[in-house]
């Protein structure tokens, strides 16, 4: 099996640009750090994997201004238009073989749990680590010369984006479930995070 490729989507953790929900509930500075502590996490988590690491960076122009934000990883710029549209790109420029998709939004990741995706890709079609709100913290599924994106209509930010992607997926295809992860968006979810970690 090929190497898998690892998308990470992600955004620096500056103020007003990334965490504006958690921001809302929290202040900009405490929303920012936030960012940056669960950025870091992930991509420590990446830089351990084993994978081929690929950042797609938002807003574009952060692809060359933000590198020190993202220690020396090969970056690309997300490009226009929406979620659907942005993780299309990423599929579309992804070598074939096993690829994955994360954000930069869950504190529990690890190099362990990245690790157990790729295993369980090779043993699927598809894999799902599902986060407690109804999307995923990780998606990914293997490239080949007739894979479509099964992005287009999903309800994102929202309680059926996993089931959104899943019912777009090609007829009995394998699907591993990986655990299920708190992905940190609004302040309840931080909260519930920290209540955990106590």
């Amino acid at each position: 099996m090929r190497p898998a490729t690892l998308l990470v989507f992600a955004k620096p953790p500056r103020i007003g640009l990334s965490k504006t929900r958690l921001a809302k509930g929290m202040g900009p500075t405490a929303a920012r750090r936030i960012a940056s502590f669960t950025l870091s996490r992930t991509l420590r988590a990446a830089d351990a994997s084993g994978c081929r690491v690929i950042v797609y960076v938002s807003p574009d122009s952060q692809a060359c201004n933000a590198r020190g934000s993202f220690k020396g990883f090969e970056l690309k710029p997300q490009g226009p238009g929406d979620l659907t549209r942005r993780l299309g790109r990423g599929l579309r420029e992804a070598p074939p073989g096993p690829v994955m998709f994360i954000g930069a939004d869950t504190p529990d990741l690890s190099p362990a749990r990245l690790k157990q995706a790729v295993s369980a890709l090779r043993r699927n079609d598809v894999v799902f680590g599902p986060a407690r709100d109804g999307g995923f913290w990780l998606f990914g599924l293997h490239k080949g010369p007739q894979t479509k994106a099964p992005f287009e209509g999903v309800r994102w930010s929202g309680p059926h984006a996993m089931e959104d992607v899943w019912s777009r997926l090609p007829p009995r295809s394998r699907i591993g479930l990986l655990d299920q992860l708190i992905d940190i968006d609004e302040i309840a979810d931080w909260k519930q995070w920290t209540r955990r970690k106590r």
